[in-house]
């Protein structure tokens, strides 16, 4: 093959390599610069009584419905980062950017006791920390940020903004 004859190759493969980059919405700007500044109480986003297979099952469809990403949010009430997620994800600026991008349910797992079901689904044999975020293709059933799970288990020393573009990557 003549260096002339690899360009339309390379040309298609760089639209294809970009493609994916070009369809990632970009994350709001957010108005706080700390989660000292997100309103108090925190809350506590976790139905502790919930069915979460049901919940999970129904969160799937909207989303392969409605094609968004499903995010599953593997926390507790317990836990100070789950928390911080949960008061950023409310934030104004980024709720409706949640809502148009992705399809989110919570599910409370306990003290690491309950709804590991949900996790090993996805092939994830053992919580590391919690908030624990699996973004889900819904039509594949498939899990999209492989060896990025817990990347917000320390949410309350991330800068709300990181975090927010940390999510965008699932948009």
């Amino acid at each position: 093959m003549t260096k002339l004859s690899a360009l339309p190759f390379l040309a298609i493969a760089a639209v294809a390599l970009a493609a994916p980059l070009a369809a990632q919405a970009p994350a709001p700007h957010l108005s706080i610069t700390s989660i000292d500044q997100l309103a108090q109480p925190l809350p506590y986003p976790y139905d502790e009584q919930a069915d979460a297979k049901v919940a999970v099952a129904r969160a799937k469809a909207q989303a392969k419905r409605e094609h968004k990403t499903l995010l599953i949010d593997l926390g507790g009430n317990w836990c100070g980062d789950c928390r911080v997620l949960a008061g950023i994800l409310d934030l104004p600026e980024l709720k409706p950017y949640v809502a148009r991008h992705f399809v989110v349910v919570k599910v409370d797992i306990g003290r690491y006791d309950k709804n590991g079901d949900i996790a090993a689904r996805y092939g994830i044999a053992k919580l590391q920390g919690v908030p624990a975020i699996l973004a889900v293709d819904p039509v594949h059933d498939r899990l999209l940020n492989n060896g990025r799970l817990f990347a917000l288990t320390d949410a309350r020393h991330m800068n709300p903004q990181a975090l927010a573009d940390w999510l965008a990557q699932w948009a």
